[in-house]
């Protein structure tokens, strides 16, 4: 009977996701990684709650261990959240914490428990192709894909990795919890960065620098004339419309924010759009690093909750990776990640987008 370490988040897809492993005939520990104690030394993450984690766990008479991880979560995610926001950048702090914080850190305790894997309750499937290598595939429905949060994982980490939840749909994971009579079967998804409170970031980047905090500065247009005053550029992202406090007779956007001189600039919807950018610090995952000049037409996302498009990749001399949409798309923040996949949705490698 093989061993799993599965990550117990205290919420529903986590539970269900050791429920099933556990129907299937494995050896299942429940692991919650505690990433996250606030300045008070209290206050959790919504993703490390570890009453109803360890609750789960009873329920489904399993073994539960639950570990100190706010050091490495500092470290790995934390403190690059917010110098990325000081430089104007926008992070994806979720990317960063399963590559060097959750599934790191779970691989570790598995070895320890002498586990063959470990699982989580992320939407996606694990799959090894026929190049030998492992990736990330997309869910079979959409909505709940998290491949996009998946890129980083390294080869090592996908070998042993198990996601049961795949195939299904929220609502068909929450009539599992039901069945399993598990008390967190309709408990709320959290929406928000889960180590900020309220969601309000720009207090929290304020309390955790030893940095000189960005002050006021200008709007500009894209020629550079000056527009009005800008509160603080950490406190923009491109893409962004409400909220600016600056009113032109026509929607503004934000559509760059310039660290060197402290400006955000301002244009129109179209102004937004882009079909060219690149990426740096790229992960490969369904394909060997390529050669320098390799070009690959694959499916690009570059946000989260937006779609896939068309695109050309091209490896370029310095190890980064050109991107050229098929169509401009709206809303290419740097800081944030783009994901390449190919026909079958499977991830072949990802990186920040950068300035």
């Amino acid at each position: 009977m093989a061993k799993v370490i599965v990550g117990m988040s205290g919420g529903v897809d986590s539970a269900v996701a050791a429920y099933l492993l556990k129907q299937q005939g494995y050896e299942v520990i429940g692991v919650t990684l505690r990433v996250w104690a606030g300045d008070n030394g209290e206050e959790v993450s919504r993703c490390c709650e570890i009453d109803d984690a360890r609750r789960s766990c009873e329920i489904l008479g399993i073994k539960y261990h639950p570990h100190n991880c706010t050091s490495l979560f500092s470290k790995n995610v934390v403190c690059p959240f917010v110098n990325d926001y000081l430089k104007g950048l926008t992070p994806n702090p979720c990317i960063e914490c399963n590559r060097f914080v959750k599934f790191a850190k779970m691989i570790e305790l598995a070895d320890v428990f002498g586990a063959e894997y470990v699982a989580t309750g992320h939407y996606a499937f694990v799959e090894k192709l026929e190049n030998g290598r492992y990736t990330v595939r997309k869910a079979s429905h959409a909505g709940k894909d998290q491949t996009y949060m998946l890129y980083k994982l390294t080869q090592e980490q996908l070998s042993r990795t198990l996601m049961p939840l795949g195939k299904y749909t929220k609502d068909e994971v929450r009539a599992l919890a039901e069945q399993a009579g598990l008390t967190v079967a309709h408990k709320e998804d959290s929406q928000e960065i889960c180590f900020v409170s309220e969601g309000r970031y720009t207090d929290f980047i304020c309390s955790h620098t030893t940095e000189t905090v960005p002050g006021e500065g200008d709007f500009v247009d894209s020629h550079g004339n000056v527009l009005g005053r800008h509160k603080g550029i950490y406190q923009y992202t491109v893409g962004q419309r409400k909220g600016l406090g600056i009113a032109l007779g026509y929607p503004a956007f934000v559509t760059r924010i310039n660290a060197e001189d402290n400006t955000v600039v301002l244009g129109t919807e179209e102004e937004l759009k882009c079909n060219t950018f690149f990426c740096d610090d790229v992960n490969y995952m369904g394909i060997p690093e390529p050669v320098a000049g390799t070009e690959i037409r694959c499916l690009v996302k570059a946000r989260y909750h937006q779609p896939e498009r068309p695109a050309l990749i091209t490896k370029m001399e310095d190890g980064t990776v050109k991107v050229v949409l098929s169509e401009p798309f709206k809303g290419v923040s740097p800081g944030q990640s783009a994901v390449f996949y190919d026909e079958r949705g499977c991830v072949i490698g990802g990186g920040k987008i950068t300035p």
